[in-house]
């Protein structure tokens, strides 16, 4: 009798069900469990680092004491930096810098393949950052941290690739819902930033399961208190509307100037030529000495968000913070500390509102609310546009808020300045590493194998050339003698002046006086010669093949267009992409 083959978990029990969508309802409870209790155990972590570091360290150099003592701030966030190295050479995972792009990367593309090695690093490793003044968020590793548990579930499960993509954005929604207490945020940001916007009812429904859950575990631990409290306002006149409209604007304007600054701090370090371990200590040192004169941007920053929120900071300090927060978060993660932008995105955007709010309360004092309300949209304002997410941003203030009359507010702010944000950088904070490494996550697993390899890696590099003076017969034989039909065709420079091919000579290879006598050049085009380039991706490779239906096209020199360097058939084409399939499945 043959034996049959081990079974996946999910088929013995839509076995006993009949229904499979309702094994993966269940499933998402589990994840929803584990990704709540996954968030208590990631806060903890972070806040016995901070307690060991920050608010130890603080004490035992009596930093707090004021005097020269303060100068010692910056020692604080490198130790915290410096705890990243031994941690790099103990599990050699991905320890360094905002990972949220490779996660997404992971899920989208990879097959959403994570060790539990990865989920405890990442605790560890924003922990270290975070807990010891680093000026980053938690929600993008708690984020990452839920999906591990999902894809750890699901490998355990033995699931397909996109039922273990569905499970780990229910548990990116678990974790994120259960650390701001806002289920439908939980929900919207996994469905418009892990799932790019792509989901279906039975994964909706799932997400919605996974957020609730945690979001009850998280509530049974911590209470049904929100991260941080947001007053209540209401809309004073229709007459604000048009400013925040005009906010919006300002929003957009912020949520660019942050992602390109941050990018380009990060290009600076990864410039620098010093040991990769010390970068990240470079960049605490600078935030530590930023701390002794604005303490407020280290860390999460949520103290002075709910101050902001409140109105009990001053015009010049908060507009001030705007973009000593975005300076300092540069530096920590783009020096290669670990943590996430969502944290800093609420505190610059509460920032923003709150100096927008101070100058058009001053300006039409009967007209609109305080500063307090202008920072409240902002949180969820610059979220929306740095992000390129505004339900995401939408939900989580409503939520936090519990006040429908400043839902028009937020949404407007949100929109405009959304479209503002993509209108001048195409990108989000999230998907600019991707794009710039030829991946658009918008495009799907096919392409993006496509666009991450390059024609230099499948090109061959020994090839024949045909001199143009060369008659007809003579390239006959080398299409017998060779494994081509396609030359390249170079002068007496023995630079590239064209190509010719089986289909080019076609009309007079059977005839023989004729073929003796026609030389290379008579049939050739010498002028719109399709070529590449080593450095081109294999999806502009596929788009010249097609624009002629032609085999192969000669690889040319970047700097020198007319030097032939190889040779890239269209079946070497599809070999490496089922190659890279396999290995990315593996």
């Amino acid at each position: 009798m043959q034996i049959p083959k081990k079974e996946t978990i999910l088929k013995k029990i839509s076995d006993i069900t009949g229904d499979e969508q309702t094994v993966i309802i269940a499933m998402s409870v589990i994840v929803g469990l584990l990704s709540g209790l996954a968030n208590i155990a990631f806060r903890a972590t972070m806040h016995f680092v901070h307690n060991v570091i920050f608010i130890g360290g603080s004490d035992l150099l009596n930093i707090d004491n004021g005097g020269l003592n303060r100068l010692l701030l910056p020692l604080l966030p490198v130790c915290g930096a410096l705890l990243l190295i031994p941690l790099y050479y103990l599990t050699r995972e991905e320890v360094y810098g905002y990972g949220f792009p490779r996660f997404l990367e992971r899920v989208n593309i990879r097959g959403g393949i994570i060790r539990f090695k990865t989920l405890v690093v990442r605790i560890l490793s924003a922990s270290f950052t975070i807990g010891s003044g680093g000026s980053a968020g938690v929600e993008g590793p708690i984020a990452q941290i839920g999906g591990a548990c999902g894809s750890l579930f699901g490998q355990v499960a033995r699931f397909s690739g996109n039922r273990i993509k569905l499970l780990i954005a229910a548990g990116a929604a678990g974790a994120v819902a259960a650390t701001f207490n806002a289920p439908i945020a939980g929900v919207m940001f996994a469905t418009e930033i892990v799932l790019l916007g792509n989901y279906e009812l039975t994964s909706f429904a799932a997400i919605v399961v996974s957020s609730g859950i945690a979001t009850v575990v998280s509530r049974m631990y911590y209470g049904e208190n929100p991260i941080f409290m947001v007053p209540k306002y209401e809309l004073v006149s229709s007459f604000e509307l048009p400013l925040y409209i005009l906010f919006g604007l300002f929003v957009g304007l912020t949520a660019v100037l942050y992602i390109r600054f941050f990018f380009a701090v990060k290009d600076r370090f990864e410039g620098i030529h010093m040991n990769p371990h010390l970068k990240p200590a470079l960049g605490a040192l600078i935030v530590g000495c930023i701390g002794i004169f604005y303490p407020q941007v280290m860390g999460d920053g949520y103290k002075f968000i709910e101050m902001a929120l409140e109105g009990n900071i001053i015009f010049g300090v908060m507009f001030l913070l705007i973009f000593l927060k975005i300076i300092a978060t540069a530096l920590t993660l783009g020096a290669g500390g670990s943590g996430g932008v969502f944290a800093p995105a609420l505190f610059i955007g509460a920032m923003t509102g709150g100096s927008y709010g101070y100058i058009v309360h001053s300006l039409f004092p009967a007209h609109t609310a305080n500063p307090g309300a202008y920072a409240s949209v902002g949180v969820g304002a610059f979220l929306a546009a740095s992000t390129h997410a505004p339900l995401t941003a939408i939900f989580l203030l409503f939520e936090m808020t519990g006040n429908y009359k400043i839902i028009v507010p937020i949404m407007l702010a949100s929109i405009v300045g959304t479209l503002t944000a993509r209108r001048l950088h195409y990108d989000s904070i999230d998907s600019v590493e991707l794009t710039r490494n030829g991946i658009n996550i918008h495009h799907g697993r096919e392409a993006n194998v496509l666009n991450s390899i390059r024609v230099g890696r499948v090109m061959k590099n020994t090839f024949a050339t045909v001199h143009e003076d060369t008659d007809i017969h003579e390239v006959l034989e080398k299409c017998v003698d060779g494994e081509s039909f396609y030359f390249p065709v170079v002068g007496s420079d023995g630079l590239l002046t064209g190509i010719i091919s089986l289909q080019d000579i076609r009309s007079v290879m059977f005839d023989e006086d004729l073929r003796k006598i026609i030389r290379v050049k008579n049939v050739i085009r010498t002028h719109n010669v399709l070529v590449l380039t080593p450095d081109d991706s294999l999806s502009t490779a596929i788009e010249k093949f097609s624009l002629k239906d032609i085999g192969e096209i000669p690889v040319v020199n970047v700097y020198n267009r007319r030097k032939v360097v190889g040779m890239l058939k269209r079946g070497d084409v599809i070999t490496a992409y089922n190659k890279e399939l396999l290995r990315r499945r593996m």
